[in-house]
């Protein structure tokens, strides 16, 4: 999952300059518990996704799914310390596609519907995501 992520995960010291003032989002996606249950459930969208799948072999994903929680909470006004690599860093040397990080955003948002997210609570967080896209493509 480094190699996409980030997503987000999903930039370190740009995470930190961008959090949210307040944790509204946070709640809306069901606090820690709920952001648990969506990095796991598109981390399992993922691994039946042959478009993106290949990115992730070779991946220690019990540590990448921890990243990413940490990640989407700071990005969602949780009280999180992200604790993982910069987005660039972790993306080094992958050559990742737009059609990469777009599967990957599907994947995410498949997760969210699995876990009866908003849509205005999905697009929040994508939005807050979004930057995050030039600091993995082409790297």
């Amino acid at each position: 999952m480094r190699a996409l992520i980030l997503l987000l995960a999903f930039g370190l010291a740009a995470c930190a300059q961008r959090a949210p003032q307040d944790d509204s989002l946070y709640r809306a996606l069901g606090e820690r518990a709920g952001i648990t249950r969506i990095v796991e459930g598109m981390l399992l969208n993922i691994a039946g996704d042959a478009r993106i799948v290949r990115h992730f072999q070779d991946i220690d994903i019990e540590r990448l799914r921890d990243k990413l929680v940490e990640q989407v909470c700071v990005e969602a006004g949780g009280p999180c310390t992200y604790t993982g690599d910069s987005m660039e860093e972790s993306h080094k040397g992958q050559q990742l596609t737009p059609s990469d990080f777009n599967a990957l955003v599907e994947n995410l948002q498949d997760a969210m519907d699995a876990e009866g997210i908003s849509v205005p609570a999905q697009n929040r967080l994508l939005a807050r995501l979004a930057p995050m896209r030039g600091e993995v493509i082409d790297r």
